[in-house]
């Protein structure tokens, strides 16, 4: 019998409703719907406009309905952000962005509280501005009454399914992004939430990926047109998705889950918190039957994404595919940048923010179009050598090849890059490897399918995967020592 499920996936700048049909051995993908994901800013400030969000949701249920119907939905997004609700069950505000700036300084600013070696030994999780916990500790700050008003914290997946079903649901992997799990229990950590003044009376309880929030409520069922659906909690944060479904037969796997943000890492069955992976800033994120994403989340295609849109908004037109043969065309290796270097979060002109950055660290200053994107691609793929061989010296295993999962798939420069700088082979698919995981553990929560093992085959057997060979190893190497030597003399 075939099972049929549907999949509503969320990026940073884009989401789809896609429809699983599952035979027994493999999994076919039909999207029915997609839709941008705008951040609106207001007054100085970025928010998601969630109920247009929701709405788009609803439109996929009704689609997906027209296709023949469903036994199932999961949502999977971004991470670290979350709608606060007050006693009344009422959305306070639409969900702040993680790029808004109101976390500015806080990291450094929490070290005085809790020192940073403690801070990172009692939850795992990499340190950046946008986390979770820095944007509540703004809020305790600056905006206390919304802390006080507030009677549950719900991320994303959550309050997406909460709208759906009218039931408050806190997922593993999702908690696990905001840095405030504690790494050894996997509840919340006490001592972070007292010394930093955040109540912990709005967080709920954790639940593990795979079990059932709710059906549809009535009023859902009823304007979409649909009957006794249930919501299934999968892996709610889209990296933990997108590792569960990494076509890998072996246990030690290293994967790229290449977007507008690459998370480069493997799984593990026990996190590793010690010095090495502390000095590397690297995050240990829960992942499905309580396994760990032992990663580092680096800045990825959202360089590309965002210089593309500044060039044609002032007057442009250029496709990724005009972008990638003006790089293609211009001389390598002349100049780098530190992707994860802060300038480069914010939107805006990201091609003079890189200029500035050769120019400050006495590189070549690049200034065509094809210099400046052969540069972003170069410094990635570097980026992701550097990553690799830490993740290397702290797990203590020697990954024969790398996955590169996730949208990035289909930029075949940067998985060659990739290949050539990392000095191994690229196994590059699935496309669609969050939406693939996301279907997964629904069918993993119907009973379907054994384990995560059989998930992998069944993925394995629907996926084409194309592989790059490294080349041109020693011009890598050579041009890897200039770009340590950029990014130190930031």
């Amino acid at each position: 019998m075939k099972k049929r499920i549907l999949a509503i996936d969320f990026g940073a700048s884009s989401g789809r409703a896609i429809l699983g049909t599952f035979d027994g051995e493999k999994i076919t993908l039909k999207e029915v719907h997609r839709f941008s994901n705008d951040p609106v800013t207001v007054n100085g400030t970025v928010y998601w406009d969630v109920l247009r969000l929701y709405h788009e949701i609803k439109q996929g249920i009704i689609k997906a309905k027209a296709e023949g119907g469903f036994d199932s939905l999961g949502i999977d997004t971004w991470g670290v952000d979350f709608g606060l609700i007050d006693s009344e069950g009422r959305l306070l505000e639409n969900p702040i962005h993680y790029r808004d700036l109101r976390t500015k300084g806080l990291v450094e600013d929490s070290f005085s509280i809790i020192p940073k070696d403690k801070f990172y030994g009692l939850t795992g999780i990499q340190f950046m501005e946008l986390n979770t916990v820095f944007q509540l500790y703004s809020l305790k700050k600056y905006r206390p009454h919304m802390l006080e008003r507030a009677e549950s914290l719900l991320f994303m997946p959550g309050l997406f399914a909460y709208m759906l079903t009218g039931e408050k649901a806190t997922e593993y992997s999702i908690a696990t992004t905001s840095q405030l799990v504690d790494i050894n229990t996997h509840g919340w950590c006490d001592e972070v939430f007292d010394k930093l003044g955040i109540p912990k009376r709005i967080m709920g309880k954790i639940s593990k990926p795979g079990e059932v929030i709710r059906d549809l409520s009535k009023e859902v069922c009823e304007e979409c047109g649909v009957e006794n659906v249930k919501v299934i909690s999968v892996c709610g944060h889209d990296t933990q998705s997108a590792i569960t479904a990494v076509p890998s037969a072996e246990k030690n796997f290293a994967f790229l889950s290449s977007g507008t943000w690459s998370l480069f890492g493997t799984e593990l069955d026990d996190p590793i918190v010690n010095e090495a992976s502390l000095a590397m800033n690297i995050t240990n994120e829960g992942g499905y039957g309580e396994k760990t994403g032992f990663l580092k989340n680096i800045i990825g295609l959202w360089l590309i994404q965002e210089s593309r849109r500044f060039w044609n908004k002032n007057g442009n037109d250029y496709s990724y595919a005009d972008l990638e043969k003006l790089a293609l065309a211009s001389e390598p290796f002349k100049c780098f940048i530190d992707p994860d270097a802060p300038e480069f979060v914010p939107m805006g002109n990201i091609p003079e923010r890189v200029r500035e950055f050769c120019r400050r660290t006495g590189q070549y200053v690049p200034e065509t179009v094809g210099e400046i994107i052969r540069c972003i691609y170069e410094s990635l793929a570097m980026k992701y050598r550097m990553t690799f061989d830490k993740i290397k010296d702290c797990t203590k295993i020697d990954y024969p090849c790398i996955h590169v999962i996730g949208g990035g798939v289909k930029d075949g420069l940067l998985c060659q890059m990739t290949a050539s700088s990392c000095g191994v082979p690229v196994k590059a698919g699935p496309i669609e490897a969050t939406v693939l995981g996301n279907l997964a553990v629904q069918l993993l929560a119907h009973g379907c399918v054994k384990d995560v093992a059989e998930a992998r085959r069944i993925i394995s057997n629907s996926e084409a995967i194309k592989e790059y060979a490294p080349d041109n190893a020693d011009a890598w190497s050579e041009a890897f020592k200039r770009f340590e030597k950029a990014i130190n003399n930031q």
